[in-house]
Formats: structure tokens, C-alpha cells, sequence
């Protein structure tokens, strides 16, 4: 009977083993469980970060696309009227269109037909010449951007400007026609002999020529304004286009200024 009683002492080490264990058990599951819940956070906590990091350099990938597609169509825009520019303020046009204009406004009517006559051959004639040489292939364009290929047709319209001032001369046609045609061939005599071993831009020396002697039938202080902002227009694009450097367009416009305004002083315009 006496092996059957249960001693306080044994109670109370049951009852602190079984506690023990318990609270042992119970922390040991808190830091199971708690050790894959970290795990999980940790791993959601990953993935943000990682797709936050693939949205940004999504993000930069498609401004810098976009930035790029801009500025190539920026580009081509520029370049586009670059050509325009280059074609409807081309030397020929402006020599073929100036006579009859300066001619009618000095003169009227009659002024006008002097202007066709001097149109016809000082703008005609090479552009004629330059034309049959495009379509036989001698000539790369009407531009004549191959400097070499110059020569031949600036000589064409030297001589084709020598006629129409003495015909303009001797038949009597209004003074400010004849100084216009004179600051034509002044503006050859210089530029001729310079293209021969650089390229210097005809455009550039005909569009500014051309902005002097308008100056004198039209309103000269907006003409003047006017001009010179579509004088650098014309010599932005012949640059833009690589047809010539900024020295040659500056060269150009230089020559094509101090020749008109040297022709019109010595008539005393």
C-alpha cells in the first residue's frame, strides 16, 4: 500500500516535467511556424522588388525608344525642309524670277518684258544647258553639288549674262535692270574663279544678291529683315543637306551681298 502513494516531490516533478515540456513544445511550434512565415514575407518582399526593378528598366527601355523615334522624325523633318528650301530658292529660280520683277516695278509693263528678255538668258540659257546635262548623265543634279562638273556651266552663264547686258545696254532698258544684271556678272567674276579650287555656295551668294536689289524696288527695311532671315534659312539647309560647310554658305552670302550693293553704288542707285 505504502508503494502505491504518490509523494508530493513526485507530483511536482510530473507536474514541472509536463509544464516544461509543454512550454517547450509550444515555443518550439511559435518558432516553426514563425520561421517559414519570415521565409514567406521575405520571399514576397523579393518578388516586389524585383518586379518593381523590371518596370523601371521597362519603363526607361520605352522613353528611351521613344525618345529616339522622336528624334529621328525630328530629323526627318529637318531634312525635308532642307530639300525645299534647296529647290525653291535655287540659283536658277532666282535669276529667272528677278528680272521681270524688278523690271515691272521700275518701269511697269514694259519694265516687266525688259526683265523676260534679261530672264531668258542670264537664267535660261544655263539652265538649259545644266538640264541637258543632268539627262545625259555629265551632271549630277541642277545643283551642281560635284564641284569638279562646275566649271562648264558657270561658264555658259557668264557668257549668257555678258550678252544680256549689252543687249540691255544698247537697246536702253531701264537703269536699275542693267545695274541688276551687272551685280549678275559681278557676282560671277568673283565666285567663278573661287569655285575652281573650293566650293563656295551659289546659293548663298544669289538668295543675298538678291535680297540687295529687292531692297531698292520694295520697302528696304523689312526687305532687308526679311531677307536675311531667309538667307540663313537657305544656308542652314545647304549645310543640312552636306552640300556645303558653314565657311562656304558665309562665303556665299558675303560675296553675293558685296556684289549687289557694289554694282547698284556705281549707278548710283
Amino acid at each position: 500500500m505504502t508503494g502505491r502513494q504518490t509523494t508530493p516531490d513526485a507530483e511536482g516533478g510530473r507536474g514541472t516535467d509536463a509544464e516544461s515540456g509543454r512550454g517547450t513544445d509550444a515555443e518550439s511550434g511559435r518558432s516553426a511556424e514563425g520561421r517559414p512565415r519570415a521565409g514567406t514575407e521575405g520571399e514576397r518582399g523579393a518578388d516586389t522588388e524585383g518586379g518593381q526593378r523590371a518596370d523601371a528598366e521597362e519603363g526607361r527601355g520605352t522613353d528611351t525608344e521613344a525618345g529616339q523615334g522622336a528624334d529621328a522624325e525630328a530629323g526627318r523633318g529637318a531634312d525635308a525642309a532642307a530639300r525645299l528650301l534647296t529647290g525653291l530658292f535655287a540659283p536658277q529660280v532666282l535669276v529667272i524670277a528677278l528680272p521681270p520683277l524688278v523690271g515691272l516695278m521700275a518701269d511697269g509693263p514694259a519694265g516687266a518684258a525688259w526683265g523676260l528678255l534679261a530672264s531668258a538668258l542670264c537664267g535660261g540659257v544655263p539652265a538649259a544647258v545644266i538640264l541637258a546635262g543632268v539627262r545625259s548623265g555629265r551632271l549630277d543634279s541642277h545643283h551642281l553639288v560635284d564641284r569638279a562638273s562646275r566649271t562648264g556651266p558657270l561658264l555658259v552663264a557668264v557668257a549668257a549674262v555678258v550678252v544680256a547686258l549689252v543687249l540691255l545696254v544698247v537697246l536702253g532698258a531701264p537703269r536699275l535692270l542693267v545695274a541688276t544684271v551687272t551685280a549678275m556678272l559681278a557676282a560671277l567674276a568673283v565666285t567663278v574663279p573661287i569655285t575652281l579650287r573650293w566650293k563656295i555656295s551659289f546659293h548663298a551668294a544669289v538668295s543675298a544678291g538678291t535680297v540687295v536689289v529687292l531692297a531698292q524696288v520694295l520697302p528696304a527695311a523689312p526687305t532687308l529683315a526679311a531677307g536675311a532671315l531667309l538667307v540663313a534659312a537657305i544656308c542652314w539647309a545647304r549645310v543640312r543637306v552636306t552640300h556645303h560647310t558653314p565657311a562656304q554658305v558665309v562665303a556665299g552670302a558675303a560675296v553675293g551681298t558685296g556684289t549687289a550693293w557694289a554694282a547698284l553704288s556705281a549707278f548710283g542707285l
